[in-house]
């Protein structure tokens, strides 16, 4: 058998590529290594600006040019910085020397010097990470995720008088409304996401054991704090004064977990709608070309939601590890983080891949009325509550003399189905008053549903 040429390993870079790749031009490798480069160029003209160590400052066409390695970063630069990471067998040595040859390309090697200047590593990748992963959440998972939010809210709008039969522990019980229910889904995700929104990407840049050390010998009457919270903030981030040689990762942390819970709110509405589309209350519109099953020609499988489904779990998983894992570093530095990071992507990937699969989900479904009202209709003895309920207000108020309303209502529905006239018989034959019982004989369950459509409002 004949070895297969180079294929990838992973499915999102295989089979799901068109749907995540835009992660890719952040949290790959190469995505990573363009930020590096950003971070040394940016610290480089940092100092040539504020004309420290004798430098002076270098004219608009010279900063034009050292930030095109950036904004012109592609496939050439990409294998000049994989052959001398082969080499330095370093990846931040590697980015310096790339950074340092183009500096003497344009002329400008008086200043080359400056390049990584009282830099250690972790300076640069700390900050390169927190800005591939704040372009990565803010640019590409939050629309996502918001645009999946939204659509749920419109479900919610446009279906928020739709009576539905509720079920807890699987059973009958108190009617809802469809659109309540997805309303419940959105105020939940919704508050997640504005905890996500609201996430510090922190950033430090204080040295090998983040004391400042080296910088404080190279220049003792610089205010080398202030200059470090100048730059670090000047790229968008939120500076971090107390630190190791590595930024704790805490952000990252708190980060992960919020996504992840976002994930498992995502994943219970799949299960959801996963089990109203088996009982008949959603139905699936077929796909043009579309086939449910190999052997089946009848079938149209929930596949989106199933999809979604594992690819939440893979997310979290990752999620979780990553949020477990990068809090610790032994005493002031350890590697460990350094292959975990590596995955960031892979594991928003998974969640991104989800939400795709739930947003067109979405788009496939209907709201089958019929079958919801022909379960409410069948159903009656949901109302057993209403009745007891409405027996213990009259007796509360003096109008009936009935010992035990809850007792006796259980006595009639327990584990019984019960039909509409035989409740309305039993509601004629109540001790209670007039206005009462009239209510009672007027309600259905298709319309004992309280305050669900008026519930939904809340969403606004």
């Amino acid at each position: 058998m004949s070895p297969l040429p180079d294929q990838p390993l992973s499915p999102l870079d295989g089979r799901y590529r068109p749907v995540v790749s835009a992660l890719g031009e952040q949290l790959s490798e190469a995505g990573l290594n363009r930020a590096r480069v950003e971070v040394e160029v940016e610290w480089l003209l940092y100092l040539t600006d504020h004309e420290y160590f004798g430098s002076t400052r270098l004219d608009a066409e010279q900063a034009r040019s050292l930030r095109a390695l950036v904004t012109d970063f592609g496939q050439p630069d990409i294998d000049e910085l994989a052959a001398l990471e082969a080499t330095t067998r370093h990846d931040v040595k590697a980015v310096e020397y790339y950074v340092r040859a183009r500096l003497a390309s344009l002329g400008l090697t008086d200043v080359a010097e400056l390049t990584h200047f009282a830099c250690t590593s972790e300076d640069i990748n700390n900050l390169s990470y927190a800005i591939t992963i704040r372009e990565s959440v803010q640019g590409i998972w939050l629309p996502k995720a918001r645009a999946v939010v939204d659509a749920l809210a419109e479900r919610a709008a446009d279906h928020r008088a739709e009576p539905m039969l509720a079920h807890t522990h699987g059973q009958p019980a108190t009617p809802t409304t469809v659109g309540k229910e997805f309303a419940v889904f959105v105020a939940r995700l919704r508050r997640i996401l504005a905890q996500v929104e609201a996430t510090e990407y922190l950033g430090k840049f204080s040295g090998a054991t983040g004391t400042f050390a080296a910088h404080v010998v190279a220049d003792p009457a610089l205010d080398w704090p202030l200059l470090s919270r100048e730059f670090v903030t000047s790229l968008g981030l939120d500076w971090n004064p107390l630190t190791t040689q590595i930024e704790p990762h805490d952000w990252q942390s708190e980060l992960y977990q919020r996504i992840s819970h976002f994930n498992r709110v995502l994943h219970n509405l799949c299960t959801d709608v996963w089990t109203y589309i088996s009982m008949g209350y959603f139905t699936q519109i077929p796909q043009a070309g579309a086939t449910g099953s190999s052997t089946m020609p009848h079938k149209i499988n929930p596949i989106r939601f199933e999809n979604a489904e594992a690819n939440l779990e893979l997310s979290c998983a990752l999620l979780d590890s990553l949020a477990a894992t990068l809090v610790t570093s032994r005493l002031q530095r350890d590697l460990t983080d350094s292959t975990t990071q590596r995955n960031i992507g892979v594991a928003l990937g998974h969640s991104l891949l989800a939400l795709d699969n739930v947003q067109r989900g979405l788009g496939e479904v209907a709201v089958n009325s019929t079958a919801l009202a022909a379960d409410l209709d069948g159903n009656w003895e949901v109302l057993g509550e209403a009745i007891q309920t409405v027996v213990r207000a009259e007796v509360t108020a003096g109008r009936s003399s009935i010992a035990d309303p809850y007792a006796l209502l259980k006595e009639l529905t327990r584990g019984k189905r019960v039909g509409q006239a035989e409740l309305r018989e039993f509601i004629q034959g109540l001790d209670i008053g007039t206005a009462a019982k009239d209510r009672l004989l007027a309600l259905t369950p298709g319309h004992y549903i309280g305050l669900a459509s008026e519930l939904v409002d809340y969403l606004d």
